[in-house]
Parts: C-alpha cells; sequence; structure tokens
C-alpha cells in the first residue's frame, strides 16, 4: 500500500484469462545415485513418479505456501521428471483462466519436486545440488 505495508493486489477489475506457465529446475546427483534412481533400487521407492505427484500436489497448494498469493482454480497442472547421467530435471506447466497468472504454481510445483527427489536421495547422496529453477515461459491469452 502507500505505506509500504504488504498486501494482496486486488484483481478484481482485471479482466479474466487463459494463463500459461512453464517452470524448468534440475537436481546434479552423484553417478551411483543415478544409477540407483534408473534401476528404481532407491529405499524409498520411484523417484521419479513420486517427485510428479509431489509437484503438483504443491502447485495445488501455492497460495497457502506463499502469503500473498492468490488462490486460484488450476486447469491442468502437468509436471515431468527426467533422468540424464547428471541427475533429474523438472519441468512443471500450469495452466488457469482467470485474473492472475500462474507463474507461482508453476514454480513451486518445480521447487517441491526437487526437494522431493532431494529427500528420497538424501540417505545415499551427500553432495546433491538443486539449482537452475526458473521460469521459462509466461503466456497470457
Amino acid at each position: 500500500d502507500r505505506e509500504g505495508r504488504a498486501r494482496m493486489v486486488n484483481v478484481a477489475d482485471k479482466p479474466d484469462s487463459t494463463r500459461v506457465a512453464r517452470a524448468a529446475g534440475s537436481i546434479r546427483l552423484l553417478p551411483g545415485t543415478v544409477d540407483l534412481i534408473r534401476k528404481n533400487e532407491m529405499k524409498k521407492g520411484d523417484v521419479l513418479t513420486v517427485a510428479e505427484i509431489a509437484g503438483v500436489q504443491a502447485a495445488k497448494k501455492t497460495s497457502e505456501l506463499i502469503p500473498l498469493c492468490h488462490n486460484i482454480v488450476l486447469n491442468k497442472v502437468a509436471v515431468t521428471a527426467t533422468l540424464d547421467e547428471s541427475g533429474v530435471n523438472v519441468e512443471c506447466i500450469a495452466e488457469s483462466f482467470g485474473k492472475t497468472g500462474v507463474e507461482m504454481e508453476a514454480l513451486t510445483g518445480v521447487s517441491v519436486a526437487l526437494l522431493t527427489v532431494y529427500d528420497m536421495c538424501k540417505a545415499v547422496d551427500k553432495e546433491m545440488l538443486i539449482n537452475n529453477v526458473r521460469l521459462t515461459e509466461k503466456i497470457k491469452k
């Protein structure tokens, strides 16, 4: 506000539109950890599938985690976790039809998916590095 206090922005007068956001990030892992994930031999189970589900759940709860973020109806959230020789890459696409964007939902989905990989691998890998979490696309139609 005018006094510099935090507040949620009023979006009542904004027109509804289709909003799409895409975010990405990665977690670097030791080669042995990558091998365990590839062979589905991690003690906690299927790392990639659990990370994808966690990312979807997190995107749906974004407004509960980020104080001034609007609670929006998500029409689509898709989280994809892929394994390569250096670790796991995650992408999240979020879509809604409303008055405000879905960037925070996409970024939250990626972040929690990566944290889930970290949690599932922390017993065997002490050198993991989450990096390059970023918004890669924002569309307003």
